[in-house]
């Protein structure tokens, strides 16, 4: 495996900068996930990394040195992609030995053998080896996909929303998948996705990206409570971030034009009065959405509460995160 250093890498696609000034360092068996909406410039990240698309400015380092005149092949990444991309007249021993046998590995063929017989413990598809991609569910061709990337043992895998095109069971399942692999195999992984769950789960570090830049870059935790602005808290977090009016709950600190809250930072049982609109039950935890005067809240409740549409109830802020007028933290 190895690090990756991007720095201050710029893109553009004619008058549209997919990537502005990009620096991050994806460290030697990390899970980093860049994590944004469409056109924040994710796959351009991977595309660049792996050699498909060259950068207008900055540099691409793997393990120490410049990759930026080496071809795709020579940088050693391997990329999974939200389609399946296998071929579909092969059995799943043919599509996990397809890279081995390229021009550019020729491995011999006991040496794949082995190897298809180790990844396909590895992810459980070994009673499936025999048959054609085409008789897989949507769960095992990804599998399948992954396992591609897997038998080339490569400096780092690429990871482009492989798990988006699956039912949500399926996806819950394969996250849970990808991170043993990635602690079974200690191996670099750099995972773009715009579902904040599979962020929040999967990574170690997490790159946060809007329009084409890196706004923050820490673990899940760390931007979870510390977001540097209400765009970034609203990209963590299920229910998302409450974001009102600085003086909603009465005095504001100096400078703060919003308040922002957390679902669990809304206490229940005293402070200014507010209306039960809707009550979600979801088995481990309730969710309430309230009104306060013109405002909109979500807060979590008891999972057996009584609380139904229509009640009052008092709430009062904790642990609140200020942002000034253009959306920075203070």
């Amino acid at each position: 495996m190895a690090d990756v250093q991007l720095s201050g890498l710029t893109k553009s696609f004619g008058a549209t900068r997919a990537l502005s000034d990009m620096t991050m360092t994806i460290a030697d068996g990390s899970f980093v996930v860049l994590l944004g909406p469409t056109g924040a410039g994710k796959t351009t990240t991977l595309r660049l990394i792996a050699g498909l698309d060259r950068p207008d400015k900055g540099d691409i380092s793997i393990d120490g040195r410049s990759v930026l005149s080496d071809t795709p092949a020579q940088r050693d990444v391997a990329m999974v992609f939200q389609q399946y991309s296998l071929y579909p007249h092969l059995t799943v021993r043919e599509n996990l030995a397809f890279p081995l046998r390229s021009p550019v590995l020729n491995w011999p063929e006991p040496d794949i053998a082995r190897k298809i017989g180790e990844v396909a413990e590895v992810l459980r598809i070994s009673h499936k080896l025999d048959n054609k991609a085409t008789q897989l569910s949507g769960g095992e061709m990804q599998r399948v996909s992954i396992g591609r990337a897997l038998v080339r043992s490569p400096r780092i895998y690429l990871m482009d929303e492989p798990l988006s095109s699956l039912d949500a069971k399926l996806r819950a399942d394969l996250r849970i998948e990808l991170k043993r692999i990635h602690a079974e195999l200690g191996a670099t992984f750099l995972y773009v996705t715009h579902d904040q769950i599979e962020a929040m789960t999967m990574a170690s570090h997490v790159g946060v990206l809007d329009q084409g830049k890196l706004v923050q870059f820490g673990t899940p935790r760390e931007i979870y409570e510390n977001p540097v602005s209400t765009y970034v808290a609203s990209r963590l977090g299920q229910p998302r971030i409450n974001l009102l009016p600085a003086d909603a709950f009465g005095a504001a600190k100096p400078g703060a034009a919003q308040i922002g809250l957390r679902p669990e930072h809304v206490i229940l049982g005293e402070g200014q009065p507010a209306t039960v609109r809707r009550v979600e039950h979801l088995g481990d935890q309730t969710r309430l959405h309230l009104t306060m005067g013109t405002h909109e809240i979500v807060t979590l409740a008891d999972p057996h509460t009584t609380l139904a549409p229509g009640d009052a109830v008092a709430i009062r802020p904790e642990t609140p995160l200020w942002f000034d007028a253009s959306g920075n933290r203070i």
